[in-house]
This record gives C-alpha cells, structure tokens and sequence, in this order.
C-alpha cells in the first residue's frame, strides 16, 4: 500500500515527552503505533481497517 502514512524521527522526537513511559512492558515502536493511528483517523476508518504493516490493530 502506497499511501500509508508515517511520522519523521523528528516529528517522533518533538512528540515524545507526550507518550507514557514504559512501567517494565517493553515499549512497542512508538513510530508505527502513532503513525496508525494518524492514518486511521485522517482516512476515516474503523480500527480493524488498520493497514498490517502498522501492527495489530489492538496496539493502535
């Protein structure tokens, strides 16, 4: 899929005092997991629509 949407490394740096820290769960790629769920939000779709290459759709 061509039009996926993903954030910068700068972007992600600007951002990530925002995202939780991590309690002793290995932290997931933040880059993907943010970037989903722009693209779902911009597009308009239901979560189970996520493309795969986001990860599972329960991350988002």
């Amino acid at each position: 899929m061509a039009d996926l949407f993903w954030l910068t490394k700068t972007q992600i740096e600007r951002i990530a005092h925002y995202l939780p820290l991590s309690h002793g769960v290995p932290r997931v790629d933040d880059q993907r997991v943010v970037s989903g769920i722009i693209h779902v939000i911009r597009n308009g779709l239901r979560w189970r629509d996520a493309p795969a290459e986001y990860g599972p759709r329960k991350t988002l």
